[in-house]
């Protein structure tokens, strides 16, 4: 139950797993924001669950039964892919609003569960696409509103990344592997940008940066509805080295001119000799604190998230949609059954 604090009511946010490296940004998100308070984590690995513990001052739960039993009014799951639809669906049955990370699972029919469940339940389920929380993209999403590029034909992306390891190669936890994990955020971006649905999509998908059994690139070419294109290259292509952990970038082409995005540019990049290589240092605004508020503001005020669980929900079905094409060689449609 939400409680009343002053003028705001409290709420009450639990972590399930800290398997996805994203939950330290959000649980540090999560105690930053006016009116919400980190109550507990669960985790099944012990040391990891209670490192998390000590780190952000909340109870650590080796069940997560126990958690959502506890005194909550929501949840952020940042489990493996694979395990968001048992997560998702025990959350929504104990009363508890959801955040899931992206992408919201490994199979449209585990996406489409949890959006059933949580709808039947009665409570929030938002999808963790914090990249809608930036502001150039935010920026470029008014100016398309307003006219000011004209109809929108095309769009480049890009988001490339340093290859993660561990559980994200392992396939029957991660479902796939660099076209899964980055295509989500873009194709959010485009069904977004363009208030459109993909009808079509093409691919090309390889391992060519790496030794292991997972993909690690691929090109996809995305046909919406409207008649818009879009092509996005997303991959881990990006050394250990590499200053950052990668970009998210976008080219819109449309009548009337041209936005370009690159919502990671508020960095200053230092040379250091001590360290022996380039770094960025952000100093820009936080989308993970952005999407973090977004959150509590849907579950206070009972609003709809930003992204909702259908949206991560059409964002898995492009990047679903890639791996069928190349697995066939040709060009995949998107049925609308659900």
């Amino acid at each position: 139950m939400i409680r009343a604090t002053g003028s705001r009511r409290e709420v009450r946010i639990g972590m399930v797993s800290f398997a996805h490296m994203h939950a330290y940004s959000y649980a540090r998100a999560v105690r930053a924001v006016a009116g919400a308070t980190l109550a507990g984590i669960a985790d099944d690995s012990e040391e990891r669950g209670q490192a998390a513990s000590r780190k952000f001052g909340a109870p650590y739960y080796r069940d997560v039964d126990k958690l959502l039993a506890a005194d909550l009014d929501a949840v952020i799951v940042c489990s493996e892919n694979a395990r968001h639809k048992e997560h998702v669906i025990a959350a929504a049955q104990a009363g508890k609003h959801v955040l899931c990370e992206k992408p919201i699972a490994t199979t449209r029919e585990d996406a489409a569960a949890m959006v059933n469940e949580c709808r039947a339940r009665g409570v929030q389920l938002a999808t963790a696409f914090p990249v809608r929380h930036a502001p150039p993209v935010i920026r470029a999403k008014q100016l398309i509103d307003e006219g000011r590029i004209g109809k929108v034909l095309a769009v480049s992306g890009t988001n490339h990344g340093r290859m993660p390891g561990d559980w994200f190669i392992d396939r029957a936890l991660a479902g796939g592997g660099a076209v899964l994990d980055h295509t989500v955020h873009v194709a959010d971006l485009l069904r977004w940008f363009l208030a459109d649905e993909a009808e079509r999509v093409y691919a090309e998908i390889d391992t060519r940066m790496h030794d292991m059994d997972i993909d690690d690139c691929g090109t996809l070419c995305i046909e919406f509805r409207s008649g818009a294109f879009a092509t996005l290259d997303p991959s881990w292509s990006r050394p250990k080295a590499y200053p950052t952990w990668g970009d998210v970038t976008m080219e819109i082409i449309g009548t009337a001119g041209v936005i370009s995005v690159d919502v990671f540019a508020q960095v200053l990049v230092h040379a250091s000799d001590p360290q022996h290589t380039v770094l960025y240092r952000h100093w820009g605004d936080d989308m993970d604190l952005a999407l973090v508020k977004d959150f509590v503001q849907a579950v206070r005020d009972g609003t709809a998230p930003a992204a909702s669980g259908i949206d991560g929900m059409r964002a898995l079905e492009i990047a679903l949609a890639a791996y069928e094409s190349a697995r066939s060689a040709r060009p995949v449609e998107l049925s609308r059954a659900n």
